[in-house]
C-alpha cells in the first residue's frame, strides 16, 4: 500500500470516529433530555398546549333596604364552533338540521348559517363565533340542536362563560350602588357601593382547565371545573327603592324645567343616619341627565346661607345673643374691610330679630350677629364648628368623599373677613352630605350620626355582619339651643323664605340657599361665577323621621335661582310622597 493509500485509509478513519463521537454525543444529549429533562420538557409543552383558566367567581348581589334587588351577577354564554372536530359524515347529516334550529332560535335565514359552517370546515377554523349574549336557558337549547349534541369533540361546540354585572333597576342610583373596574391606565377604580364593599362581594375564583386549538384560541377540554368558584356575599343597602325613585324623578323634574347643569338630592334616616335615597344628576350635551359623579359625596363647595345654622347654634351656645335682638340691617348693605354683604332682598329688611332675620335669610343680619359676637375671640366660635366635625370628612364608606374647609384662625390665609364671610356661608366649604350631617344631628336633638349606605351583609339566609348606627358627636349642644333652632326653622317654612313649601297637611323644617358660587373672586382662575340653589331640612318637625338636602347648580337664571323656588320643591314632593304614601302603604310611623 502506497503512501496516498494510507493517507486516504486515515482520513476515512479520522471521519468515521468523528462521527462515533458525534452520535454517541447525540445519545447521551437525547438519554438526557428523555430521561433527566423530559419531565422538564413535557410540561413545558404541556404548558403551551393546556393549561388552567380562572374562572371569576360570581359578585355578590346589592340589595335595597326593602329587598329590590340593584346589581347581580349574570352569567352570560358564548358559543363558537370548532369546524376540525366533526367526522365528515356526521357534519355532512346534521348541518342543514343544525342551520334550521338556529334559524328558528335567532332568525337569520338557514342559507347563510350552512355557508358559514361550510367556509369554516374549508378553512379549518376552529374558533367560528356562533353565538354570543346566551342565558343559560339559550345555551341549554343549543346545546341540544343536531351536530351540537354530539358534545365538544365529535359535534365541535365550544361554550365560554362570561359574567356580566346588570342593575335591574336601570340608571337610578347608579353611581351610588358603583362598581369595580380596571380602567384605561390599568388602575383598578373603586366606585360606590360595588367599590366600598368589594372585599364582601367578590367570592373565590375557580379553575378550568383549557386546550389550546389555534393561535390564540383554547376551548374547554371538558365540562368539569378542576376547581368551581366560591360567590361572594350579599350586601345589602340603605336604599329604599321606592324613596330613591320619588327623590330621582323629582330632582329630575326641577334640573329639567330649569335647564341645570348638576344636581343632587340625599334622604336620610334621623335616628340611624341610613342614607334611603341619594341621586346624582349631571347634564350632557344632548340636554339628557344621567349619574357619573356623585355630586352628593364628593363635590365640596361654599354652602352660603345654609351655613348659618352652625352660626345661630354656636351664639346660641354661648349665649352672646338672644333670638330677640334687633339688627339694624342698613337698607340690606353693609361693609368689612372695603368688601359689601348684601341681602337678597333689594333695600333690605329695617330692623328685625335676628330669628327673623334667620326666617328671611338676611346676609346682613347673621353677619352682624357672628362678627359682633366673636370679632375679639373668632377661636371660640371655630372650635364650635371643629368640634361638631365640620372641618372634617365624615369617613363614609363611598370612595371620593370631598374634604371640608373651616378657615383656622392660626393660619396664615387667616385675614379680616374670615370671620365675617362664615357668617353667612362663604369662605368654608362643604359636601352636601356634610351639610346634611349637621341638620341631622340637630333635628336629632344634637346627636350627630355618620351616613350608612350599607346596613348588613349576608350569605344566603344568614347574617354575616351588620352596620349599626355610628355617632360622631352624642351632644353637639344643649336641649334649649335645639328647641330654639328648631323653632325657627319651622318658621322658615311657615312665613319665611320657604314660605312656598309650606302645607296644612304634613309639617317640615329647614333653610334655604342660594349660594353664588366663586363669589367675590369674579369667576377668575376658579371657573364662572353661578348660582347654587339648596334646601336642607327635616321632616315632621315636630318628630323628625328624615332628613334631606336638596342641591342644584347652575339654574337657568332667566326661570329662577332661588333655593325655595330650584330646590325647595324636590325637598316638598318627597316629604308630601312619604307623609302620604309611603305612611300608608309602609306603615311608616311619622307622628306620635
Amino acid at each position: 500500500m502506497g503512501i496516498e493509500d494510507k493517507s486516504i485509509s486515515f482520513r476515512v478513519y479520522l471521519v468515521a470516529f468523528a462521527l462515533l463521537v458525534m452520535a454517541i454525543l447525540v445519545s447521551v444529549k437525547l438519554a438526557n433530555i428523555q430521561w433527566v429533562q423530559g419531565d422538564h420538557y413535557r410540561e413545558l409543552a404541556r404548558q403551551r398546549t393546556v393549561k388552567n383558566f380562572t374562572i371569576p367567581a360570581n359578585r355578590g348581589n346589592v340589595y335595597s333596604s326593602d329587598g329590590s334587588l340593584l346589581a347581580t351577577s349574570i352569567p352570560n354564554y358564548i358559543v363558537r364552533f370548532d369546524a376540525v372536530a366533526p367526522k365528515p359524515e356526521d357534519f355532512k347529516a346534521d348541518l342543514e338540521p343544525l342551520a334550521d334550529s338556529l334559524q328558528a332560535m335567532f332568525g337569520k335565514p338557514a342559507d347563510e348559517y350552512i355557508d358559514m359552517f361550510k367556509r369554516a370546515r374549508k378553512r379549518k377554523n376552529r374558533y367560528m363565533l356562533v353565538a354570543k349574549g346566551l342565558s343559560y336557558t339559550e345555551l341549554l337549547r343549543i346545546k341540544s340542536f343536531p351536530l351540537f349534541k354530539r358534545g365538544p369533540f365529535k359535534g365541535g361546540i365550544i361554550t365560554e362563560q362570561k359574567i356580566v354585572r346588570e342593575h335591574p333597576i336601570g340608571k337610578i342610583a347608579e353611581r351610588t350602588v358603583g362598581y369595580e373596574r380596571i380602567d384605561e391606565d390599568g388602575d383598578m377604580l373603586y366606585v360606590g357601593i360595588e367599590g366600598a364593599y368589594a372585599d364582601y362581594l367578590k367570592g373565590k375564583d375557580g379553575r378550568h382547565m383549557m386546550q389550546k386549538i389555534a393561535k390564540n384560541h383554547w376551548k374547554p377540554i371538558s365540562d368539569v371545573n378542576e376547581l368551581d368558584p366560591i360567590d361572594g356575599l350579599d350586601v345589602i343597602s340603605t336604599i329604599d327603592v321606592y324613596i330613591q325613585d320619588i327623590a330621582h324623578h323629582a330632582l329630575l323634574k326641577q334640573l329639567e324645567y330649569y335647564e341645570a347643569d348638576h344636581g343632587c338630592v340625599v334622604v336620610m334616616e334621623t335616628k340611624t343616619g341610613y342614607v334611603r335615597a341619594i341621586s346624582n344628576l349631571g347634564r350632557a350635551e344632548d340636554g339628557s341627565y344621567y349619574e357619573t359623579v356623585n355630586y352628593a359625596v364628593g363635590e365640596s363647595q361654599e354652602p352660603g346661607s345654609t351655613f348659618k345654622l352652625a352660626g345661630l347654634v354656636a351664639m346660641l351656645e354661648d349665649g352672646r345673643i338672644d333670638t330677640a335682638q334687633v339688627f339694624d340691617t342698613h337698607g340690606g348693605d353693609i361693609t368689612y374691610s372695603g368688601k359689601h354683604v348684601r341681602d337678597s332682598h333689594k333695600g333690605g329688611y329695617g330692623k328685625i330679630s335676628l330669628a327673623r332675620g334667620f326666617e328671611v335669610s338676611s346676609n346682613t343680619v347673621l353677619v352682624q350677629a357672628v362678627y359682633n359676637s366673636y370679632k375679639d375671640d373668632p377661636n371660640t366660635f371655630v372650635k364650635h364648628l371643629n368640634n361638631w366635625g365640620l372641618n372634617n370628612r365624615l369617613g363614609v364608606t363611598l370612595k371620593g368623599e370631598g374634604k371640608p374647609r373651616i378657615p383656622q384662625p392660626e393660619e396664615k390665609s387667616w385675614s379680616k373677613l374670615s370671620l365675617p364671610w362664615m357668617g353667612f356661608g362663604y369662605g368654608v366649604s362643604l359636601t352636601p352630605l356634610q351639610t346634611l350631617a349637621f341638620y341631622n344631628g340637630i333635628a336629632n336633638n344634637g346627636e350627630k350620626v355618620k351616613p350608612l349606605f350599607v346596613q348588613e351583609i349576608r350569605a344566603w339566609d344568614k347574617s354575616i355582619k351588620k352596620f349599626d348606627k355610628e355617632v360622631i358627636n352624642p351632644k353637639m349642644c344643649s336641649p334649649e339651643t335645639i328647641k330654639q333652632v328648631k323653632a325657627i326653622m319651622a318658621n322658615v317654612v311657615k312665613k319665611g323664605t320657604g314660605s312656598k313649601l309650606y302645607s296644612e297637611n304634613f309639617s317640615m323644617a329647614g333653610k334655604t340657599g342660594t349660594a353664588q358660587v366663586n363669589y367675590g373672586k369674579g369667576g377668575k382662575n376658579n371657573g364662572e361665577m353661578y348660582y347654587s340653589s339648596s334646601f336642607v331640612g327635616y321632616f315632621p318637625a315636630d318628630e323628625p323621621q328624615y332628613s334631606c338636602i336638596v342641591v342644584v347648580h347652575k339654574p337657568h337664571v332667566a326661570k329662577g335661582y332661588y333655593g325655595a323656588d330650584v330646590a325647595g320643591p324636590v325637598f316638598r314632593r318627597i316629604a308630601e310622597i312619604i307623609y302620604t304614601d309611603v305612611a300608608s302603604t309602609k306603615k311608616v310611623k311619622l307622628v306620635d
